[in-house]
């Protein structure tokens, strides 16, 4: 009988296979803690379970954990993590601390969802390569479990209290393993992780982000925009010949009709794009939109030919749209000495072995 990965378990799912190995059903809630509260990484850790339970445990269940190859900190507190998978695959995942005046401090991890990426956007250093392959359920949710473990090494109380799906490849295109993911991180009993703190990037992958709407309408939608011009966007991002504006903007009206939920735009800028007809191309395409406008200076990736704008053309084109009545924010940048855009840690250790 094929071995079930234990990370990806849901608690119901852990009760079901210990009454099949004639285990008592409390040690189901046993090992989903161990597991996803106290973020564990051997069987030996699990105190309260005998070695005869965890032994008969070990026939049905796999304990897979990610193997850590290197971990950059920045000189602002973040971290950046290069795992290794099963299969040699390699993914990263980001820890962003921001430290809070009037509310607890918050605690970010950027999750991927793919080894590697199939849609190819033009400025990202993930899809350089294509799509390797969709992770598991056990794979997303670990990124958050082996981070948690490594940092109460120093902090024993530290909790992640924010999820973003930015990380590597697009989740909407791995829907199902992201949502049983997204499940088991909010879970009372696990992490328990705010569902409203929690929010899904995609690039515009029409008929799923309707049906997030109707599964799941408290995770936070990020929709990656970047251009208000369909022959623009077309060579930033190719989905968009799929799914042109018309079609996207629809859906993200939908969206948030059916969650009343506002939607973030995010808009990367290059020293190409920002410029005042691109802002109020942008205010035009967004105007009845429920949504905020959140600018990224773009992080140089080599081969792109890209470069970021400087700080008085970013304030300019937020201004052309506050203008024009849009929220919009520039977004406080992390990781920036330690290459902590999507891919370029992978793409930096793949390029040392060669």
């Amino acid at each position: 009988m094929e071995s079930i990965e234990l990370r990806g378990c849901l608690e119901d799912e852990l009760i079901q296979i210990c009454q099949e190995l004639g285990l008592k059903r409390f040690r189901a809630t046993q090992l989903f803690q161990w597991v996803q509260q106290k973020a564990v990484r051997t069987w030996a850790e699990m105190k309260n379970i005998g070695d005869r339970d965890r032994q008969t445990m070990c026939s049905r269940l796999r304990f897979d954990v990610l193997e850590k190859v290197r971990e950059q900190r920045s000189q602002d507190g973040t971290r950046k993590y290069l795992f290794r998978l099963f299969d040699g695959e390699m993914i990263e995942c980001v820890l962003m601390d921001y430290a809070r005046t009037s509310s607890r401090d918050r605690h970010t991890v950027c999750v991927s969802t793919q080894v590697g990426c199939a849609v190819g956007c033009a400025f990202c250093a993930t899809g350089v390569d294509g799509l390797r392959r969709n992770l598991s359920v056990g794979e997303i949710v670990g990124q958050v479990l082996d981070i948690t473990h490594y940092v109460r090494q120093e902090d024993p109380d530290f909790q992640v209290t924010n999820l973003v799906f930015m990380g590597m490849g697009e989740p909407l295109l791995n829907y199902d393993q992201v949502l049983q993911a997204i499940q088991l991180l909010n879970h009372g009993q696990g992490l328990n992780i705010g569902m409203r703190r929690m929010t899904i990037s995609t690039c515009g992958v029409v008929p799923k982000i309707i049906q997030l709407a109707k599964d799941n309408p408290q995770v936070g939608l990020a929709v990656s925009l970047h251009a208000a011009k369909d022959e623009v966007r077309n060579d930033l991002i190719p989905m968009n010949r799929r799914y042109p504006l018309m079609q996207l903007m629809e859906a993200c009206h939908v969206y948030t009709q059916i969650t009343h939920r506002r939607i973030t735009f995010e808009v990367a800028l290059t020293t190409e794009n920002a410029k005042k007809e691109e802002a109020e191309a942008l205010a035009r395409l967004l105007k009845g939109q429920f949504g905020h406008v959140n600018l990224i200076p773009i992080n140089p990736v080599a081969g792109t030919g890209m470069e970021r704008p400087n700080p008085e053309l970013m304030r300019r084109f937020a201004q052309e749209l506050e203008d024009a009545g849009i929220s919009v924010s520039l977004r406080e940048e992390r990781g920036g000495d330690i290459d902590a855009a999507c891919g370029q840690l992978r793409r930096q250790w793949e390029g040392e072995l060669l």
